[in-house]
């Protein structure tokens, strides 16, 4: 019971809301009969373990309102819906949306949830599950422990909070974030505008840079050579030279790695030859050479600084414990690191206390060992070096941000987290004998962020700023193109308009996937991750993607928001009895979902013919453009009296009408077609692609050129045997077989019509029955190449496929048999589902020497 049947990925914009969710399809089994109300003492464990869950609003928009949803009695998918999303919250970050919805069989539900990271909302959702199966049991469960380990997963999958904090900035300034790797490697923008971070490492970070930064003595030379103060010191080669060094220089002294970072093996106050020559042993075991330099007194702070400025300041404090007269060292150690603030996680402010061999050493100095037991009230010194955990960034005097920057600068990072010493850091350096100590690439932003004393910083708001100037949105004009019918071809013609601009187009649809003239992909292309390609993709100038409802329902989009939705039609898609769709409205939804991203400064291309789809106008936040072959289509004409943009014909001519003006665009004769007149379909497709060039703002010699190329589109062939025509197109579904019939009874008035059509192995039972109606009340003759346990449509012949026979033959028969059937005269349509069926169907018109017309 409370089974997790399929767990969706929806890695954009979908059907529930515009970001990333997960989509579960749960079956309560015979918990479906029991709401929460019924579960004898399973409220009150949720809630005791739980207690949390009162902020949940729900339905009921108050405080607690979930919790009275469960006294009043909800069911348990709505249950698990809130649990995940509270897991979620406590382990890592807060996320809040969620839905839970009944699907078409009894007893399974959609619950869809918020998350940031989908690997680590599966976990919530499982262990969420758990919870609930023992609250119902009245089986123990350990809250705090797992929690523990989800955190531990959270670590593990999700991004770290300098990679985090950089993302949300950027979306808050609608530039788009795209994980490269498992890692923090991370894409802000698309395409050519796009720039990449790893944490607080840029794009515009030097790998020189890094190295020098990594190397002390080198950095030391480089940034007192510009005149900001930094300590006398020198690499040393041995024991003896370290003293050497202490003794030229003046005790006390500083021995550390000249290579190391993050504090790791550094000395500090040493006073006498025996501890300068054990921390040359130490450092040596920490990089590839040891460098002494003058010990700088006063407090350890850290300066971030961003491009030309320093943008945060922390201060930090020694490492230290206060004795109780009862306790060791150690333990003080131990229970110093209970406090909840310290942990390994890199989101925790403070990190663990840790008796290495410096902290040892710096014991032996204060006369104590990690056993012994100093008297209460001592302060017991662990490590020189703390944590940063006041926030001083309005007290930082603009003398040393100028120094900071000019050593950033000098060892040429474009971020650098700088260290410095100084009594007070409201004062200048020069003045109190202050020092930077060290210049670090990538530095952690967590101090900043989330400083212990003081206001958080924006420093993830100005490292995109940094790599985005104002006026750069880090992306390229991105059009998406959806419908029912026609939307591959339209993609295609956009690409081609785009290309006649000179532009370098990816291009992804149900024909594959290219960049400019180089395809990387054959075959259905319509998928997220194909789209994606795109958009990681540093050359293309344009993008261009068909998106199909199948794939908005099982992955969403695969971008956050693009700056043209074109929408041809709406009638039902294909494969949707696989996902519970059995309403025109969730088809209308994931059509639609494009539109519901579109940039404030893009458009929606929408088919005023079809009332649903124009209607769509009110969900854009952009502006629209309308296209139909008739200016009086529905709000076509009221949009033009207003202002408004639209594409339309007029003497058979595709016109762009702005207002009460009308500019001449393309004429219909430049293209050939065997027919009498362009089918209304292929007239459709051509508005809806200057519709979009038009919101493009692409010139309209780039429009016409592209819409020659329809000449050369689309998969549809028309032959021809003396007096006998076939015609073979895929002809998935009801409303592209009702447009392809319209055609031919139109353009071959008084022929006897025959079909062969293969039915897709994903037809719902209606889609089939819709399609039996129109073949039976269109042709005079139909077969249909069906699976085994299809539905029987009444008044047609059918192949039914069996072990004996696979399907190509059985397609391949009836092919042979619509054709022997058929008189001299007749129009026979042949309906492949797939590219395969297509090429097997072409194969069968060429061998019998028919003449190819399209």
């Amino acid at each position: 019971m409370l089974e997790i049947r399929k767990a969706l990925s929806l890695v954009g914009p979908n059907v529930w809301a515009n970001y990333p969710l997960l989509e579960a399809w749960v079956d309560l089994g015979p918990l479906d009969a029991k709401p929460s109300n019924s579960l004898p003492g399973f409220n009150g464990r949720l809630m005791a373990w739980l207690p949390s869950l009162v902020e949940h609003r729900c339905s009921e928009g108050v405080r607690g309102g979930f919790f009275s949803r469960l006294r009043e009695g909800t069911w348990l998918g709505h249950v698990l819906e809130h649990v995940t999303l509270e897991l979620q919250t406590l382990a890592h970050l807060p996320v809040g949306y969620g839905r839970t919805r009944e699907t078409s069989e009894r007893g399974v539900y959609r619950v869809v949830v918020e998350c940031l990271e989908h690997g680590f909302g599966e976990a919530c959702l499982r262990k969420g599950r758990e919870l609930l199966l023992a609250a119902i049991e009245n089986m123990p469960f350990d809250v705090p422990g797992e929690l523990r380990r989800l955190r531990e997963v959270a670590d593990r999958r999700c991004l770290g909070p300098s990679t985090q904090a950089i993302v949300t900035a950027a979306k808050a300034r609608l530039i788009p974030a795209l994980r490269v790797s498992p890692g923090n490697l991370v894409q802000l923008g698309y395409g050519k505008a796009q720039r990449r971070i790893w944490a607080a490492e840029t794009a515009k970070t030097s790998a020189l840079a890094e190295s020098i930064a990594q190397d002390k003595e080198l950095t030391r030379q480089l940034v007192t050579s510009v005149g900001v103060p930094m300590p006398a010191g020198r690499k040393v080669a041995s024991r003896r030279d370290a003293w050497a060094a202490a003794e030229d220089l003046g005790l006390p002294v500083v021995v550390k790695p000249q290579d190391a970072n993050h504090g790791r093996g550094v000395s500090i106050r040493l006073e006498g030859r025996a501890a300068v020559e054990a921390a040359f042993d130490i450092a040596a075991r920490e990089g590839s050479g040891v460098v002494v330099e003058r010990f700088v007194s006063g407090t350890q702070h850290r300066v971030l600084v961003v491009g030309r400025e320093a943008v945060a300041a922390s201060g930090g404090e020694a490492e230290q414990v206060v004795a109780d007269g009862a306790s060791t060292v150690e333990e003080l150690v131990a229970r110093a690191n209970q406090d909840p603030r310290r942990g390994e996680e890199s989101e925790a402010p403070l990190t663990p206390l840790v008796l290495d061999e410096i902290s040892l050493e710096l014991l032996r100095r204060q006369g104590l060992e990690k056993i012994s037991v100093p008297a209460a009230g001592r302060t017991v010194l662990i490590h020189h070096n703390g944590d940063f955990t006041v926030d001083e960034t309005e007290r930082l005097h603009p003398e040393i941000a100028a120094s900071c920057v000019m050593a950033a600068q000098t060892v040429g990072l474009d971020v650098a987290g700088i260290d410095l010493i100084a009594e007070d850091i409201g004062r200048p350096l020069e003045a109190q004998n202050g020092a930077i100590i060290e210049v670090n690439a990538s530095p952690g932003l967590v101090m900043h962020l989330k400083p212990l004393v003081g206001k958080p910083r924006p420093v993830g708001e100005a490292i995109v700023n940094h790599l985005f100037p104002a006026g750069e949105s880090g992306r390229v004009p991105l059009v998406a193109v959806s419908g029912t019918n026609g939307k591959s071809t339209v993609a295609s013609l956009v690409g081609a308009m785009l290309s006649a601009a000179s532009r370098q187009v990816g291009l992804a649809t149900s024909d594959g996937l290219r960049v400019g003239q180089r395809r990387l992909a054959s075959g259905d292309r319509t998928d997220a991750a194909s789209a994606r390609r795109l958009l990681v993709n540093p050359f293309v100038d344009d993008i261009v993607v068909e998106t199909s409802e199948i794939g908005v329902l099982r992955e969403g989009l695969a971008f956050d928001r693009c700056q043209v939705s074109v929408i041809t039609n709406l009638g039902w898609g294909d494969h949707m009895g696989e996902l519970f769709v059995d309403s025109r409205e969730m088809v209308a939804k994931a059509i639609r979902a494009p539109l519901d991203v579109v940039l404030p400064d893009g458009h929606a291309v929408l088919n005023a013919a079809e009332p649903d789809v124009a209607a769509m106008a009110g969900k854009c936040k952009g502006g629209i453009v309308y296209f139909a072959p008739d200016p009086r289509a529905g709000p076509l004409g009221e949009h033009l009296a207003a202002g408004g943009r639209a594409v339309f014909v007029a003497n058979e001519t595709i016109v762009v009408g702005h207002g009460t003006q009308v500019q001449r665009l393309f004429e219909l004769a430049n293209l050939r077609s065997p027919l009498p007149g362009l089918p209304q379909l292929v007239v459709e497709n051509l508005l809806a692609a200057a519709g979009a060039g038009l919101a493009l703002g692409l010139p309209p010699g780039a429009i016409r050129q592209g819409l020659l190329e329809a000449q050369a589109l689309g998969g549809d062939r028309l032959y021809a045997a003396g007096d006998r025509n076939v015609l073979v197109t895929q002809a998935r579904n009801p409303s592209a077989l009702a447009a392809w019939l319209s055609v031919i009874v139109s353009a071959f008035p008084g022929r006897r019509l025959r079909a062969a059509v293969e039915v897709p192995s994903d037809w719902r039972p209606d889609d089939a029955s819709e399609m039996g109606r129109l073949l039976a009340d269109g042709f005079e003759t139909a077969i249909l190449v069906a699976a085994p346990g299809d539905p029987t449509i009444e008044n047609l012949f059918r192949i039914v496929r069996h072990p004996a026979l696979a399907r190509e033959a059985a397609w391949a028969c009836a092919i042979d048999r619509i054709m022997g059937e058929a008189g001299s005269s007749d129009l026979i349509f042949v309906g492949p589902s797939t590219r395969a069926g297509s090429a097997q169907a072409n194969e069968h018109c060429k061998k019998r020497n028919m003449v190819r017309l399209s």
